[in-house]
């Protein structure tokens, strides 16, 4: 079949547009020089190569130039893996996350520090802290709350005990795919898994696949990767995994809840990263806990309100001692620096009976 003739308008269009690429080629390429040189300064004086918040002023200040008619939010993502690109030169970065690769948390983490970041793939959030506290990895990225199931409760548990802080958040719209060798819903016999994604898609499977067992693995990939060995399997994931595991997309969408996010942390050593500066909108993060004594949980929240400083999550966790008792994970809206937020956290301290700072850093929009 002959192909139709293209109009000469149109060729010439092409050609303008071939010789542009070889311009913004050139001008990247600069630009992956200079960020070298940069790299070199910051190995002689030993600062911080990646840096979150100069990530974010570049891509603000681009967004104040735009003219159109690219949207801003393309033009972040551009910029996002531009930086990302030239960081690589200056020394790649290493990032924990779940794994196998197709995962939310892996999308988290491309979101964040751009696909030229070397990702380390982990079984579980546990493994995520143990890298990254021990150096294997520079940053790592674990789940933290999802908007229908709430918290994820083991990263809570894990920030008591690990050395880590929080550095940074990415807060993703999560659809959820149902995933198979063959393009139909018939004779599904397993539905695999992480046991959340379960629990926001119940109501879907419960309707659709009602006699179909319901298999919680480590992870959403994970259950792409097993659905890929047997036709009788399915799994509940991304179209990443669908695309990395040769899967058909059988119903898309599939989470009970339409607007369905959740919120990832960035995580690191304070020693290679520290605290972030205020930005303007910040959280802090705390875990604290309490004496057994009457009214101990009102006075926790008293010097928030006497200082005006506005909180956001609250949580409770088990301290597993066999007395009762609990530790309290609290997002306030703010950062230390602020002097409201500093005396407010201050004031809190001297009631506690444990407390820690996970981190204070920029919220993700």
């Amino acid at each position: 079949m002959t192909q139709p003739q293209q109009s000469q308008a149109l060729a010439e269009l092409r050609v303008k547009i071939d010789a542009l690429d070889q311009q913004l080629l050139s001008l990247l390429n600069q630009r992956a020089r200079v960020a070298e040189e940069v790299g070199e300064i910051k190995r002689r004086e030993g600062s911080p190569f990646f840096r979150p918040d100069r990530v974010a002023q570049v891509i603000e200040k681009i967004q104040g130039a735009n003219q159109g008619p690219l949207l801003n939010q393309h033009v972040a993502a551009i910029w996002r893996e531009i930086m990302s690109a030239c960081l690589a030169l200056e020394t790649p970065q290493r990032v924990a996350v779940l794994g196998p690769q197709g995962t939310f948390c892996e999308q988290a983490a491309i979101e964040f520090f751009g696909s030229a970041a070397n990702l380390i793939y982990c079984a579980n959030f546990d493994e995520v802290f143990h890298a990254t506290a021990a150096g294997t990895a520079q940053f790592g990225v674990v789940g933290m709350e999802n908007s229908t199931e709430g918290v994820v409760a083991r990263s809570l548990d894990l920030f008591l005990r690990s050395p880590v802080h929080v550095v940074g958040e990415v807060s993703l719209l999560v659809r959820h795919n149902l995933l198979r060798q063959t393009n139909s819903l018939d004779d599904i016999q397993v539905v695999m898994a992480h046991p959340q994604a379960l629990a926001q898609c119940q109501n879907w499977l419960t309707q659709h696949l009602p006699h179909a067992e319901r298999r919680a693995v480590s992870s959403n990939a994970e259950g792409a990767r097993l659905a890929a060995t047997d036709p009788t399997w399915a799994a509940i994931a991304s179209e990443r995994a669908a695309s990395q595991f040769g899967l058909h997309i059988v119903s898309h969408a599939i989470q009970d809840e339409a607007y369905n996010r959740t919120r990832f942390a960035v995580i690191s050593l304070p020693q290679t990263m520290a605290m972030p500066p205020a930005s303007g909108r910040d959280c802090t993060s705390i875990v604290v806990s309490v004496p057994n004594r009457p009214g101990a949980v009102h006075d926790l929240l008293v010097p928030l309100k006497q200082h005006g400083v506005s909180m956001t999550r609250f949580e409770s966790r088990p301290a597993k001692s066999g007395q009762w008792e609990y530790y309290f994970y609290i997002d306030i809206a703010g950062h230390p620096s602020q002097p409201a937020v500093a005396a407010a956290l201050e004031e809190l301290q001297r009631l506690c009976a444990y407390y820690k700072v996970l981190g204070a850093y920029p919220v993700s929009e």
